[in-house]
């Protein structure tokens, strides 16, 4: 987790997350996102629906101060889906695939930040034009109760992420298989 002081401004804080982790200005206007899969890179389009949702993505990491690792990006993604994504769509796609990935990965940190979310709130209920982004990392905290423990998960906790974490699995498997598909439809017709 990176930890961003709380004294910063939100604009400051997102200014520095842009800087750490290369994203230069944080790539709203580019056309394509790389994603680095190890030696591979991956390539998707940069939808007018995928800026609209990174926008609040970005303010969330400075906020949560998980990081984009992969196992950030899952833990980030959890924590969105938990405490909800609003209208959202492509963040509520994007965050179940990163969630089931990250399953995989360390599924303990996966659920603390399920549970984290379900004790908080986000932004993406927010018109983006009305988040201050002058205002400091601590009030934003203290206004989402980020800067409150998350406490013990209760038993609707962990019906709720196993609910999420199944339609995570669920979202991964079928965007491989749509993904691939042209690969595997000759392969399959003509063996």
């Amino acid at each position: 987790m990176t930890d961003y002081a709380s004294d910063l401004s939100i604009q400051e804080a997102r200014a520095r997350y842009f800087a750490v982790n290369g994203l230069g200005d944080g790539g709203y206007q580019d056309r394509w996102v790389k994603l680095k899969l190890g030696p591979l890179r991956l390539w998707m389009p940069n939808t007018k629906a995928r800026v609209a949702a990174v926008r609040y993505h970005d303010i969330h990491h400075v906020l949560t101060g998980y990081d984009t690792t992969w196992l950030g990006e899952a833990e980030i993604a959890a924590w969105e889906i938990s405490s909800g994504c609003a209208h959202h769509y492509a963040a509520w796609y994007l965050n179940l695939a990163a969630m089931a990935i990250g399953l995989l990965i360390d599924f303990k940190s996966v659920a603390r930040a399920f549970w984290r979310g379900r004790r908080s709130g986000n932004l993406y209920r927010e018109d983006f034009n009305a988040i201050q982004l002058t205002g400091s990392v601590a009030t934003l905290q203290s206004k989402l109760k980020l800067d409150r423990p998350p406490g013990q998960p209760g038993a609707g906790d962990f019906v709720r992420f196993g609910a999420w974490a199944i339609l995570s699995w669920l979202t991964l498997v079928s965007t491989i298989t749509v993904c691939f598909l042209p690969v595997w439809l000759p392969w399959l017709l003509f063996v």
